[in-house]
């Protein structure tokens, strides 16, 4: 071996492992360096961040999902277009950034790391689109379906066929006329990270437990938590009548 041979950076060993987590061979490797360039990190070091690659993922996820759900739902326009609003809004691609841990391959600036960066539901959602943005410049859709078939797809599937699994918005638009509040809490997660479980209760007026649901992701558990809601609510003012 030369003696000048100089080693791969930490930074670059790291990034080559999330590559390497979805069989991602970059032809220019310093796309997916940029997609993990928070502004923060790029302000800090005269740099290029990764809110351009942003703005491409979000238009790459929003095809494809829609093609999803075009081949895996015979709805109309409206009931389409509402299902996708939920997979890609930003607590979903929060979810989906989570499922392997995204947050720890991001470039941040020193005030944003101290501020837990890396755990913020908006900063991994750009950062997921990101992602995104890059595979596709460098390789196109193909590239990108070996993400969307491990991260996101399994995801909707779960939900797929339910005739309108927005719980949280029918219990948010039911309890709005009262003037009421809810919280949602996530207050069990077990299981490996491939496998995980999660429990979640919603709560009205902040201490009144309303419902308790189970599912693989933080949103479909939510979202069971807010059924269980509806169901209780609707037995109550049954006996009511």
């Amino acid at each position: 071996m030369s003696k000048n041979r100089v080693s791969p950076s930490p930074m670059k060993n790291k990034l080559q492992e999330l590559a390497d987590l979805f069989d991602l061979h970059f032809r220019d490797f310093s796309l997916l360096e940029r997609a993990m360039t928070h502004s923060s990190y790029a302000n800090e070091h005269n740099t290029v961040s990764n809110e351009r690659l942003e703005f491409i993922g979000d238009a790459v996820l929003d095809l494809a999902v829609g093609r999803y759900l075009y081949d895996h739902l015979p709805d109309d326009e409206g009931i389409l277009t509402k299902k996708r609003a939920q997979d890609v809004c930003e607590g979903s691609l929060h979810e989906y950034a989570l499922q392997f841990q995204l947050g720890k391959y991001l470039l941040l600036g020193k005030g944003e790391e101290k501020n837990q960066g890396r755990e913020k539901p908006a900063v991994l959602a750009d950062a997921f689109e990101a992602f995104l943005g890059a595979i596709f410049l460098d390789k196109g859709f193909d590239e990108v379906y070996k993400v969307l078939d491990k991260v996101v797809f399994p995801n909707m599937q779960a939900t797929l066929n339910e005739d309108d699994n927005d719980y949280k918005s029918k219990l948010q638009e039911q309890i709005q006329a009262d003037k009421r509040s809810l919280r949602y809490d996530i207050v069990s997660e077990t299981g490996p990270a491939h496998a995980k479980e999660f429990v979640a209760r919603v709560f009205m007026d902040e201490d009144l437990m309303m419902g308790e649901g189970v599912g693989k992701t933080k949103k479909e558990a939510e979202q069971n938590a807010a059924k269980a809601a509806l169901e209780i609510k609707a037995n109550i003012d049954r006996r009511e009548e």
